[in-house]
């Protein structure tokens, strides 16, 4: 896994864990030579993870809007900024540039990010895995949701199960390593 996208908040949450989970998980990146696909923000969690990496010496790759460009969100230090027309654009971007998603706590933008990875990959886009970074339970209803989801019928075992949760940041980088390994020599994931 060469390069990591990562889904958060452009605030910074009520829970200082969300930031220092943030900070940790980007210098943990940069440790492990993965580079950082996020969204371009200089803001919130955004801006702590992309800070974090870069302050690592590690590479920082945002995809934003124009329209948020305009309204002067956009790191302005990172390794590269692409500068897209939508969030459509956005995230097929981010997609086409990385190798796996995490999404740490955040909003309907990192919900709909997930979401969208996760139908990209149940209707074919891509095989990419993905992850849940769990920050102080931040995503546990969420989960709870997901198995009532299962077991109501609307998601199969196998689709909920490609979901991987992880309270740990080394634990969710290495599950993720290893399913991207999976999916580069070929297998299904």
């Amino acid at each position: 896994m060469k390069n990591l996208a990562v889904y958060c908040g452009s605030s910074m949450g009520t829970d200082p864990a969300f930031a220092d989970t943030a900070r940790a998980l980007g210098e943990e990146m940069a440790r492990r030579g993965i580079a950082l696909v996020y969204g371009g923000g200089h803001r919130g969690l955004m801006g702590v993870v992309a800070d974090a990496v870069l302050g690592a010496g590690g590479e920082a790759y945002g995809v934003i809007p124009q329209a948020l460009v305009d309204l002067e969100v956009a790191h302005t230090g990172l390794t590269e900024l692409h500068t897209v027309s939508n969030m459509h654009e956005r995230k097929a971007k981010m997609t086409e540039l990385t190798d796996a998603f995490v999404a740490l706590p955040g909003g309907i933008g990192t919900f709909d990010e997930l979401f969208e990875a996760w139908t990209w990959n149940a209707l074919g886009y891509h095989a990419k895995p993905f992850a849940l970074l769990d920050v102080s339970g931040f995503w546990d209803g969420l989960v709870d949701f997901l198995d009532h989801t299962t077991r109501s019928g609307f998601m199969s075992q196998a689709r909920r199960d490609q979901l991987i949760v992880a309270a740990d940041i080394g634990e969710a980088l290495d599950r993720l390593a290893a399913a991207a390994g999976t999916r580069e020599r070929g297998m299904v994931w």
